[in-house]
């Protein structure tokens, strides 16, 4: 990177923010962040339900989470903001042999990672663990007790607040419009609203929104928005402040407690859901409160509060795996997209990845696997159904 180089980062929800701060952290000087929204949070950051595991199937996701664990371990060092990380664990539920087998699957690959931490448990096992939940049909189950949960926003605030104290330049109400790209096939001029920026080097870190980014610099990019829905039930002094993120593997029904709720998530896959809606539909959260009532015994009773419901969108990649790296139509374009839910428990390691990208270093951690490249190769990550 030249001295006094120009970094334009398109989007300020925390994908963008660990981008920007990691940049000014490297000592690049001239960095800006154009968001569409008005205001931090106002995009899927503010929506996420705070998950944090690394529990996962494929290597690059284990290797991913361990990363960000350790940049959330000394995070308030870095940016003098408590990330909210609470290691409470994420408990996997099978219901069948076939569930189980995916479990130690993927324990195999997790601990080939160095994540030994986590276990298989019995029915019972599960039963003093959470004896909140009904283990009728429970063939037995996995949990890491270093997964847990974190605080999207409270982590989105302290790499802004962090770069900004580094210089970082962040432009609310800023839709990028459109693009100049030169002769040479770079990114000169990136178009907004407000005005136009010149740049060295942009970062999509747009979201849901990141195909139309991408499109303007003429690079095809396979993100596609996902509705993910998501239901609270009304307060209660019952609710056990440390139970584990529970998830019943058959359909992906899962909860935690956040604060005086239980918050209720379940990936239904409808038809035509590729598209920018966020209203909550009345049949989910009637089977939701059906799933609720039979699997959660000790929420039986509790009912949903149809107000405080919400849903927020995913940027899906092909293959449900972040897309991180230059682009292969435009040298100055790097994109760090496509997380499929996993953006806010991968920021801190994708942002300090793309950073080092940028300023011509090699990342600590091998992100080969996520190349934008990969599906034009024909090498996608393939990764089990169920985890």
């Amino acid at each position: 990177m030249k001295a006094g180089a120009a970094v334009v980062v398109i989007g300020g929800g925390v994908i963008g923010a660990s981008v920007a701060w990691h940049l000014a952290h490297n000592g690049v000087r001239q960095v800006t962040i154009l968001d569409r929204g008005n205001a931090p949070g106002n995009g899927s950051t503010g929506k996420a339900t705070g998950g944090f595991r690394a529990q996962f199937a494929t290597a690059i996701n284990v290797r991913l989470s361990l990363s960000s664990r350790e940049s959330l371990l000394r995070f308030e060092e870095d940016t003098g903001v408590d990330p909210g990380y609470d290691p409470v664990g994420y408990l996997w539920l099978a219901g069948s042999q076939h569930e189980l087998a995916a479990l130690r699957a993927a324990q195999h690959v997790q601990r080939a990672e160095g994540l030994a931490e986590a276990e298989m448990l019995s029915p019972a096992d599960i039963a003093k663990l959470n004896p909140d939940v009904s283990i009728d049909g429970i063939a037995g189950g996995a949990f890491c007790h270093t997964d847990g949960y974190i605080k999207p926003l409270t982590i989105l605030r302290g790499y802004l607040d962090a770069a900004q104290a580094l210089g970082v330049k962040v432009l609310w109400n800023s839709t990028v419009e459109r693009m100049t790209v030169g002769a040479s096939g770079r990114i000169e001029i990136v178009h907004t609203r407000r005005g136009n920026l010149a740049a060295d080097f942009i970062v999509n870190a747009a979201g849901p929104w990141a195909a139309e980014i991408a499109a303007m610099a003429a690079v095809e990019l396979g993100v596609t928005p996902l509705r993910r829905q998501v239901a609270l039930t009304v307060p209660s002094s019952a609710l056990r402040q440390k139970t584990p993120l529970t998830i019943f593997m058959d359909t992906g029904f899962h909860y935690r407690v956040r604060g005086d709720r239980a918050m209720l998530c379940w990936p239904s896959f409808e038809p035509g859901s590729a598209t920018f809606v966020t209203s909550v539909d009345e049949w989910w959260l009637a089977a939701v409160d059906v799933m609720k009532r039979e699997r959660i015994p000790a929420l039986r009773d509790l009912d949903i509060d149809r107000q405080s419901c919400y849903a927020g969108l995913y940027e899906m990649s092909p293959d449900a795996h972040a897309i991180v790296g230059q682009a292969m139509e435009c040298e100055n374009l790097f994109l760090a997209n496509g997380s499929s839910g996993h953006g806010v428990m991968h920021s801190p390691a994708i942002g300090r990845a793309v950073a080092d990208m940028i300023c011509g270093q090699t990342p600590a951690l091998d992100l080969s696997a996520l190349r934008p490249s990969r599906f034009a190769e024909k090498d996608p990550i393939v990764s089990p159904e169920l985890l």
